[in-house]
């Protein structure tokens, strides 16, 4: 992962947005005092907050796992107009 100084930071903000937008990559920002941060594009913040609710659902990921491992010859195939 990249680092950064907030000094830096500042002098290169728009193009850190840039950056993390079109590589998808998230760069560090440090400070003297030991107390750094992180920026990441908002599609990938967005991504990580999707799966952190995810995983909050009781057997959601065992649900996932499962139905990765399925064979597609066995999956159901989704019809709008039958219902559930």
């Amino acid at each position: 992962m990249t680092a950064i100084t907030v000094a830096k930071a500042k002098e290169n903000i728009y193009q850190m947005l840039s950056d993390v937008n079109n590589s998808g990559h998230p760069i560090t920002i440090t400070n003297n005092r030991g107390k750094n941060g992180v920026l990441i594009s908002e599609d990938d913040w967005n991504a990580i907050q999707e799966t952190l609710f995810l995983n909050s659902i009781p057997g959601m990921a065992e649900s996932i796992i499962e139905a990765g491992n399925e064979l597609l010859e066995e999956c159901s195939v989704y019809d709008p107009d039958e219902e559930w």
